[in-house]
């Protein structure tokens, strides 16, 4: 697989705003990955794929999805929630098809780069994080987890979990279960770590 071709797909399925959001993911997990002493390679390829289908049509969006769910690889509820989720898992499942990208840690890390899960690996949480904090967003709170995400992976991630929930709430919007998993084990295993 080439990471040019999958750089020039992604380009011509997203917009310009998007595309360069994408840039700046695959900068921000460049970056904590080498911190990290994780694959590179693994990155770029999680990174430039994260959003590939985030523009694609409900119906096809749906139909992907639903092939998912059937295939174990997807909750069966995602189709409850917000639609918002719904590219994730469809992008990990079109880079897999389209691509030929086999690696679960890379699919993973694409399919969960919005909801997050329990148990993610260090690549998950790097696209988690590098969606959250690349350099073009701006938003309150942006600054408190970009600080902590080249301190400590999981309090990072639990301050953007926190604020994620807390923004969802704010609006009276339903919260993914993966997402309150997501939160609930990361402070389970801080509390854990803090006994020792």
């Amino acid at each position: 697989m080439k990471i040019d071709q999958l750089l020039n797909e992604v380009k011509n399925d997203l917009t310009e705003h998007r595309f360069r959001h994408t840039l700046g993911v695959k900068q921000t997990a460049l970056e904590l990955a080498k911190h990290y002493h994780v694959s590179p390679e693994q990155a770029e390829v999680a990174a430039i794929a994260h959003d590939i289908a985030k523009f694609w049509p409900e119906a096809r969006l749906k139909t992907v999805l639903t092939q998912e769910i059937t295939a174990g690889r997807v909750r069966s509820d995602i189709l409850q929630y917000n639609k918002e989720l719904w590219h994730a898992p469809v992008g990990a499942a079109w880079v897999n098809e389209r691509f030929g990208i086999r690696e679960e840690v890379i699919l993973d890390a694409v399919r969960y780069h919005t909801s997050a899960r329990t148990n993610m690996s260090a690549l998950e949480k790097i696209i988690w994080l590098a969606d959250y904090i690349e350099p073009n967003r701006n938003f309150p709170g942006v600054e408190t987890v970009r600080a902590l995400a080249f301190k400590d992976l999981d309090e990072a991630m639990i301050t953007g979990l926190a604020q994620t929930i807390q923004f969802l709430l704010s609006r009276r919007q339903l919260v993914y279960p993966l997402t309150l998993e997501a939160y609930n084990d990361l402070v389970k295993v801080r509390a854990q770590k803090a006994v020792r």
